[in-house]
């Protein structure tokens, strides 16, 4: 049952990497990359999961002496909390690139784009 998650999180990946490989509308290929940035979110959470310890929060139930041995390591909560806002940013950069993109071209297919490649 532990590896569920990290079971997922690789099918996410697995399906994020084959919309960004085969399609070829560029909001299908943005869609791509967020389903590949969830799917290691995912993972992330995953690997730091350890059986029988209790979330990072320190009260009255739990004492500095036992914090060390009863709850999970923050860290990797906190880095894929600040991954999600930095994934955020990045897909709102690649959401208004499109749009600038369809208003120029009038399509979003990426083989119209022909000044783009050398």
């Amino acid at each position: 049952m532990e590896y569920v998650s990290l079971t997922i999180g690789f099918l996410v990946i697995l399906a994020g990497l084959w919309a960004i490989m085969t399609k070829k509308n560029i909001i299908r290929i943005i869609i791509g990359f967020v389903l590949f940035d969830t799917g290691i979110h995912i993972v992330m959470v995953a690997l730091a999961y350890v059986k029988g310890k209790a979330a990072p929060i320190l009260d009255s139930t739990v004492s500095i002496d036992d914090a060390v041995n009863s709850i999970v390591d923050p860290i990797p909560q906190a880095l894929v909390l600040t991954a999600i806002v930095i994934g955020l940013g990045v897909t709102a950069l690649m959401l208004a690139y499109a749009v600038k993109l369809h208003k120029e071209k009038g399509n979003l297919d990426i083989k119209s784009f022909k000044e783009l490649k050398w």
